[in-house]
């Protein structure tokens, strides 16, 4: 392994993805020290060339950038608070899963210590760190974001969201709605074929391309609600799009009905409205105002 950085870095916390990042970091030739509450799980990175530190401080002190990758917001204070002192004149990379809120709320606790923040959303699974398709949101200090560019595109396209440290998680958690959403969609379908004895592996073969299909849709939707006129020729309208055939066969089935009544209740209200006319990406509004 070949020194790659005079910047030392520190992963603090090794679940699946502190490991990932950690591994890459190692690799890399970057100085790099590791610590998790278990011990054991820093056994392998050790094994890699990773310095295992006893304590979150010790790891800190033996840093210039410290990552923290733990469970929610309320662990990193709990790690952090203790060692504040330590942070400061530090950078310090949160890519912990937390709420924009949250992300503001660090970012002020670590001005407040002198500690330069930076909020991160990672978009990948562990599998994917440092490999095509793997992205990183960032947001808070663009000086930091510039300085460690190297360190942090070792994980994948490191992605610049503004100096507001919640507009990372802000994107993040957004785009992970869209997944959520589509994946409870293809759950639904699959309950809707497996009673005629379709296994879910057939189904996800022929739900695949369909899906990657439909996304070509996203860029005319945007056009439409950036636009504010969903009148445009061309669209399929809400009228069209009533769910009620969905909703009959699936109750057929004797599944439940729960995910696509949430999508017929914010098409009816606009259908009632008197936008039945109107393209579906009407639908943004009924989100966007709800009742």
């Amino acid at each position: 392994m070949t020194k790659h950085s005079d910047t030392k870095v520190a992963v603090l916390g090794l679940g699946a993805m502190g490991s990932a990042l950690a591994s890459a970091v190692v690799k890399a030739g970057y100085v790099t020290t590791v610590w998790n509450r278990s011990p054991r799980k820093a056994d392998a990175l050790g094994a890699e060339g990773a310095v295992v530190a006893a304590t979150a401080r010790d790891a800190v002190t033996a840093s210039d950038v410290v990552v923290a990758c733990l469970f929610d917001a309320a662990s990193v204070r709990e790690v952090l608070d203790p060692i504040a002192d330590s942070l400061a004149g530090r950078t310090l990379v949160n890519v912990t899963t937390t709420s924009p809120e949250a992300a503001r709320e660090f970012a002020s606790w670590a001005a407040e210590r002198g500690v330069v923040y930076l909020d991160g959303g990672i978009m990948a699974v562990p599998e994917m760190i440092g490999s095509p398709g793997s992205s990183v949101l960032y947001s808070g200090s663009e000086g930091a974001f510039e300085r460690h560019r190297p360190l942090l595109d070792l994980w994948g396209e490191s992605v610049y969201c503004g100096e507001d440290a919640g507009m990372a998680s802000l994107y993040d958690l957004a785009l992970l709605s869209g997944m959520y959403v589509m994946f409870a969609g293809f759950m639904h379908g699959a309950a809707m074929v497996a009673g005629a004895g379709v296994s879910a592996r057939e189904f996800a073969g022929r739900s695949a391309a369909w899906l990657r299909a439909m996304t070509e849709g996203f860029a005319g939707f945007a056009e439409v609600i950036d636009g504010g006129d969903y009148t445009v020729p061309g669209q399929q309208s809400l009228e069209f799009s009533s769910l009620d055939d969905l909703l009959t066969a699936s109750a057929a089935q004797g599944i439940s009905t729960e995910l696509l009544d949430a999508v017929q209740k914010l098409i009816q209200p606009q259908i009632d409205a008197g936008h039945g006319k109107e393209g579906f990406a009407r639908v943004f509004e009924s989100i966007k105002h709800p009742a």
